[in-house]
């Protein structure tokens, strides 16, 4: 415990907690003090200025990072027939109708994406108890129910990101890692708060967003300045 906490007292020298970062500053800091010996997360913290528990202040929604997120995605997809032979097609990890249903009701979930065709999803549905607290029931809202599988599968291999607002009003993604170059993280970030404001529900009132930090997995959090995000960022 003693070299974590040298390494967390480290890794924050510099930092001020109370001082808003331009982004690419912030990115760099971040990149700066990633000294683990895995490839860490660069991850992004929004809060928002929304109460989640009412229907239309609900924030979700998926962005394709334009440089990929450096995470290899494993894709399950519910298909019967040509929709099926298209998914495996464009490279999805699992594929089956009621054959993969059984699989995941019997608790093999050996994928982190998942997608259905608009026809599976009675039986789909059978499973939201199950696919619905890790996040991955499939939901047209955000593109995982469509007929377009081979479109949605290669999203999700080449670095489409979901987010949904949590119960506190943040919304987080992993946006690349700390090996990638910084213009790219920057590019990443961008694009993830732009399909963030976009995704402003109706019922959302006054400064949306309120707040941004990015962070590594094993760095301290940077905030940023929203402004340096997205044009508007706080607007109303």
């Amino acid at each position: 415990m003693a070299n974590l906490g040298k390494r967390t007292r480290t890794a924050r020298e510099g930092v001020d907690r109370n001082k808003l970062y331009p982004l690419d500053e912030a990115v760099k800091m971040i990149k700066d003090r990633a000294k683990a010996k895995f490839d860490e997360t660069v991850e992004v913290a929004m809060n928002l200025g929304v109460d989640p528990r009412h229907a239309d202040q609900m924030v979700r929604g998926v962005v394709n990072l334009p440089n990929g997120s450096g995470r290899t995605q494993r894709v399950g997809v519910f298909a019967r027939g040509a929709k099926a032979d298209e998914a495996k097609a464009a490279g999805a990890d699992v594929v089956g109708a009621e054959d993969l249903v059984e699989r995941v009701q019997a608790g093999n979930i050996d994928f982190d994406r998942c997608i259905a065709t608009p026809d599976m999803m009675p039986l789909v549905g059978r499973l939201g108890k199950v696919l619905g607290p890790r996040g991955l029931m499939p939901n047209p809202k955000v593109g995982t129910v469509t007929m377009d599988v081979a479109g949605a599968v290669r999203g999700a291999k080449g670095g489409s990101v979901e987010f949904r607002v949590d119960k506190a009003g943040i919304v987080h993604a992993g946006v690349g890692k700390a090996s990638f170059p910084p213009e790219k993280l920057v590019e990443n970030i961008k694009a993830f708060a732009d399909a963030v404001q976009k995704a402003k529900p109706t019922g959302a009132k006054g400064t949306f967003v309120q707040r941004v930090a990015v962070s590594s997995t094993m760095g301290p959090g940077v905030k940023v300045e929203p402004a340096t995000l997205i044009g508007n960022a706080g607007g109303a």
